[in-house]
């Protein structure tokens, strides 16, 4: 334990998720099984749609955004969460502990933009189908996507700045697996209620905006499903909209929780379990929800499947024949 201010040249040390080597060695292996499954499953949403023309449409860009973000979030703690658990090396310096929750709270940011355009994109599809491709056309896809990106960018630079311009002394034990804002907060020694206030007042102007927008999205959604004549028109809206729906629960959800309360309500444990939610859980059940319930997504995982197969067979049969022959295999 450090006495003092700390400088930008400390080390912080991230507190495990258990010092009991059985147990970190099972924690190990689950959370690395759960993050290679994670980024595989979200790399074959973004193959399939790549590689499928019939996914080249609004809903699908923003999908793919969206496994582009569910990548990006797991991979930004988790491999240090690893080599924690694996190598019991828990140290983070400074800048490291400063950008890993630069990236984190862009990454969430960005997503919690990101929702609300799906919502708006299901709206467009739904409410207005027959102006839909005029209204929802490739300059303004691009545009929300880029206005996303960028809110969630200029949103973590804030708070990063908020956060790690404050004065940290006496301990530097972060008391998570990763640096975040609520334990950030409980470590520093320096007054935090501005800071908290101007925090709590982006995070609900951002996380309220955007939840709105998606509530008010998803009534005439309803709405307009429930006016419909057709079963068939009906169950198909459901469901293309339901795998979208199940995702802003879980994500609003668990991110409310961590960040829409202030620092004297920050209960480590708690933070810890609702963090993976959110962090670890969340990434790996998209690729789950938009691939079962969409029959568009599971065709075009079948025809890249099927196409990787083919092209295996072949390179076999290839290196076989070359063997035969004697020739050298030419890769």
């Amino acid at each position: 334990m450090q006495r003092g201010n700390l400088s930008t040249g400390t080390e912080f040390v991230l507190v495990g998720l258990s010092d009991a080597p059985d147990v970190r060695f099972l924690l190990f292996v689950l959370f690395l099984i759960t993050y290679l499954a994670t980024v595989a499953g979200n790399i074959s949403i973004l193959v399939a749609i790549s590689t499928n023309t019939h996914l080249h449409n609004p809903m699908y860009f923003f999908l793919g955004n969206l496994s582009l973000l569910d990548i990006l979030c797991p991979t930004i703690t988790v491999p240090k969460m690893l080599e924690a658990l694996l190598l019991e090396n828990k140290v983070i310096s400074f800048h490291g502990c400063m950008f890993q929750l630069f990236f984190l709270i862009d990454v969430v940011g960005t997503e919690i933009f990101l929702l609300a355009v799906m919502a708006y994109d299901r709206y467009i599809a739904i409410c207005h189908p027959l102006q839909y491709m005029n209204i929802m056309s490739t300059k303004l896809c691009a545009l929300l996507a880029i206005g996303t990106w960028v809110s969630g960018l200029l949103n973590s630079l804030l708070h990063t700045s908020l956060i790690f311009t404050l004065s940290f002394c006496d301990s530097n034990e972060v008391d998570q697996y990763y640096c975040d804002i609520p334990p950030m907060l409980a470590l520093s020694c320096s007054s935090t209620y501005s800071r908290e206030l101007v925090i709590l007042t982006v995070a609900g102007a951002i996380g309220g905006s955007a939840f709105l927008v998606t509530l008010v999205s998803y009534i005439c959604i309803l709405w307009a499903i429930l006016c419909m004549n057709s079963t068939e028109s009906r169950h198909k809206a459901f469901s293309t909209c339901g795998s979208h729906l199940t995702a802003v629960c879980l994500f609003y959800g668990t991110t409310i929780c961590t960040y829409a309360r202030p620092s004297s309500t920050y209960l480590p444990n708690q933070g810890r379990i609702v963090s993976m939610l959110y962090g670890i859980l969340t990434p790996l059940l998209n690729p789950i929800i938009y691939s079962l319930r969409n029959k568009e997504i599971k065709c075009a995982l079948r025809r890249v499947i099927t196409q990787v197969r083919t092209a295996l067979t072949r390179q076999k049969h290839r290196s076989w024949s070359l063997t035969a022959s004697g020739a050298p295999p030419t890769g």
